[in-house]
C-alpha cells in the first residue's frame, strides 16, 4: 500500500530534527590562547588590548588571555616552558636564550619592530653629539640589558676606543635619575623609555641627544611574537587566526592611538595617558 503523504513528510520531518539537533547542540568552543607579556600594559602592547577589546580575537574563535610578569627573560622562559603559548620579545633575547638553553621550544612567528629601540643616550652638555665623542665619558648601562649586551659590537663599529670609555655597571632603576643629576654622561637603554623618563625629570629635552645603535651600523631586528613550537605544531591554524587578529589590533592602534591608549590606561592604573 502507498502512503504519499508520508513520503511528502519525510523531508520536513529530517529538517525539523536537523534543527532541533542544532538548538540542542552547543556552539564551539572558542579555542583557549594564553598571551604573557613582560614588564605590564603599557603603549607598546597596545595592540594586543586593542584586538581584545574590538572582538578581534573572538572573531576568529579564540579565546585569548592576557597575563603580564616583570621581566622578559621570565615571559620567554614561560613560553619555552609551555605554560603560555606566545610572548612579544625582543628577538636578540630570544637568540640569547636559546644560546644558553639549546633545544628551547620558542620559535619567532612575525616580526613587530624591523629594529630594536637600543640606543646610548646622552647629554649634548657633556660634549656627546656623535658616537666617537663618548670616548673619555662615563656610560651608565645595566648589566644584563640587550643594549649593554651589544655595545662592544656598536663600539667596534664605529671605530670607539672602548678603553677610553668607562662603563658603570649600575641598576636600571637609577640609571636615568643619575644622567639627569650629571652623576653620568650617558646611559643603554631604550630609546623611548630613557627619553621619556628624562624628560619626565625635567631634563632640557634640547639637551639630550638619542643614539640609536640600529643608525650607527648595527642591523639588527626588534620584538618578534614568538611562539610555543609545541602549541605552534598543534595548532598552526590557531596562530595563523592570532596574528590575523592582532594586525587588526595593530592597524586600529595606528590609525587611532589616542583612543588605543584607553585600552591600555583602564588596565594600568599607573599608566600617564600622554606618555603611554
Amino acid at each position: 500500500m502507498n502512503f504519499p503523504h508520508l513520503t511528502v513528510a519525510r523531508p520536513a520531518f529530517a529538517a525539523l530534527a536537523l534543527a532541533a539537533f542544532t538548538f540542542a547542540t552547543p556552539a564551539a568552543a572558542e579555542m583557549p590562547v594564553k598571551v604573557i607579556l613582560d614588564g605590564g600594559f603599557t603603549g607598546p602592547t597596545a595592540p594586543f588590548v586593542v584586538a581584545e577589546d574590538r572582538g578581534f580575537y573572538r572573531a576568529e574563535g579564540l579565546d585569548v588571555s592576557i597575563e603580564i610578569n616583570g621581566g622578559q627573560p621570565d615571559a620567554i622562559g614561560r613560553v619555552a616552558a609551555g605554560s603560555a603559548d606566545l610572548t612579544l620579545a625582543d628577538i636578540n633575547a630570544v637568540a640569547k636564550f636559546r644560546e644558553h638553553n639549546p633545544g628551547a621550544a620558542l620559535k619567532a612567528v612575525f616580526m613587530v619592530y624591523n629594529k630594536p629601540p637600543y640606543a646610548i643616550v646622552a647629554r649634548k652638555s657633556r660634549g656627546i653629539l656623535h658616537p666617537k665623542d663618548l670616548e673619555g665619558k662615563r656610560i651608565g648601562a645595566p648589566p644584563g640589558e640587550m643594549a649593554t649586551a651589544v655595545w662592544p659590537a656598536f663600539a667596534k663599529l664605529n671605530d670607539i676606543d672602548a678603553g677610553k670609555v668607562k662603563i658603570e655597571n649600575l641598576a636600571a632603576a637609577v640609571r636615568e635619575p643619575m644622567l639627569a643629576a650629571g652623576q653620568i654622561d650617558a646611559v643603554t637603554g631604550t630609546s623611548f623609555s630613557a627619553y621619556l623618563n628624562l624628560k619626565e625629570r625635567g631634563v632640557p629635552l634640547d639637551d639630550l641627544v638619542v643614539l640609536q645603535m640600529a643608525d650607527y651600523g648595527l642591523p639588527l631586528y626588534g620584538d618578534a611574537i614568538v611562539v610555543n613550537t609545541t602549541f605552534a605544531a598543534e595548532h598552526p591554524d590557531t596562530v595563523k587566526k592570532f596574528l590575523r587578529a592582532y594586525v587588526r589590533g595593530l592597524r586600529e592602534t595606528i590609525r587611532g592611538p589616542a583612543r588605543a591608549v584607553e585600552s591600555v590606561i583602564k588596565r594600568n592604573d599607573s599608566a600617564h595617558k600622554d606618555i603611554e
